[in-house]
């Protein structure tokens, strides 16, 4: 049986991580908003505000995150 190694949890850099999702997620809102505009299609028009719709649930979740691991931050500063 093979065994594997764990790696220690390494939470250094998760807020840039999520930061970066944060923006990704910002930009492809912004984007699928011009496409909004400038469709007549309505299927897609329905499809990207479904999307936004999602996209507007990730970003309550990434925020989450970000609290999360500030708060771990925190709490690791006084050891």
């Amino acid at each position: 049986m093979l065994k594997l190694k764990r790696n220690p949890d390494d939470r250094r850099d998760n807020v840039e991580k999520i930061q970066r999702n944060i923006d990704n997620t910002v930009r492809n809102m912004r984007a699928a908003e011009e496409m909004l505009n400038n469709t007549s299609d309505d299927k897609m028009r329905e499809d990207l505000i479904e999307k936004n719709e999602r996209r507007r649930d990730a970003l309550a979740g990434f925020r989450r995150e970000i609290k999360d691991e500030a708060d771990y931050r925190e709490s690791r500063r006084g050891r």
